[in-house]
């Protein structure tokens, strides 16, 4: 394969990516572009969306990029947003599915709305999304989902158990609908992200950080640039065969 061709990997797709203005989600838009891509790039807050449209912009993607501003836990602005994604663009190649909060604590102390805020952002959001994507892209006889998970919906982790149970019912929910979508040739998979360098990492203190870091067989924590190569690789022709999957992008943490 050549240098040119490698970095043209999404040349001519569309996608549309949620939670895209941090993190691991910035990373994702930023190298799909890079490859070729179209991406609309879906957040909550409208400041950080146009920073990150003009950062997109300054680096010659003006043409490329568009930010929708949506709460992805929410039916209305959902069928809203891809209302606007269809208006630019008439078709729909990949779906990211990366928009994720936490509302940690114990369970005897957690309250409801701290439930069902991170169910319903992490989780009901892929039920939303997905079933936007679903018609197009079996219509056009393909297509790539990519829903993002957490090792913590593998593994669990004590002061996470709503967070858990969105991410492990992710991949239950993305499992399952490889298996519906699979004949239309629509792939459908899961990245599983370990401990990586964000602001929702940052939030845990530096105590909590290097005690982690010690259990990575690797050593350090990961970049959202790791996560993203991995949607790369999964929106792209090198994973063709693959569906139903959970990619873990960890350093070797878990091993179950």
């Amino acid at each position: 394969m050549s240098g040119e061709s490698f970095q043209r990997l999404l040349a001519g797709k569309k996608a549309l990516i949620t939670g895209a203005t941090s993190g691991i989600g910035k990373a994702i838009t930023h190298v799909f572009l890079q490859h070729g891509a179209s991406v609309v790039g879906v957040g909550t807050n409208q400041e950080k969306g146009a920073k990150l449209t003009d950062e997109i912009y300054s680096m010659g993607h003006k043409e490329a990029f568009f930010f929708e501003q949506c709460d992805v836990s929410s039916k209305a602005e959902v069928d809203q947003l891809f209302a606007h994604y269809f208006e630019k663009f008439q078709t729909l190649d990949i779906l990211v599915n990366n928009a994720g909060i936490t509302r940690d604590g114990l369970l005897m102390r957690m309250s409801e709305e701290d439930w069902d805020k991170v169910i319903d952002i992490n989780l009901k959001s892929c039920f939303l999304t997905c079933q936007h994507a679903c018609r197009p892209m079996m219509k056009a006889k393909g297509g790539r989902i990519i829903n993002i998970s957490s090792i913590v919906g593998l593994a669990g982790n004590p002061g996470q158990t709503n967070y858990a149970a969105s991410k492990a019912g992710i991949i239950g929910f993305s499992k399952s609908l490889s298996r519906e979508l699979s004949s239309r040739n629509i792939l459908v998979n899961c990245i599983a992200p370990g401990f990586i360098e964000t602001g929702m990492t940052e939030a845990l203190g530096q105590e909590k950080i290097e005690i982690a870091t010690r259990q990575i067989p690797l050593g350090h924590m990961g970049s959202p640039l790791d996560v993203a190569h991995a949607a790369l690789f999964l929106a792209s022709e090198m994973s063709a065969y693959i569906t139903g999957q959970v990619l873990v992008v960890d350093g070797g943490l878990f091993t179950g």
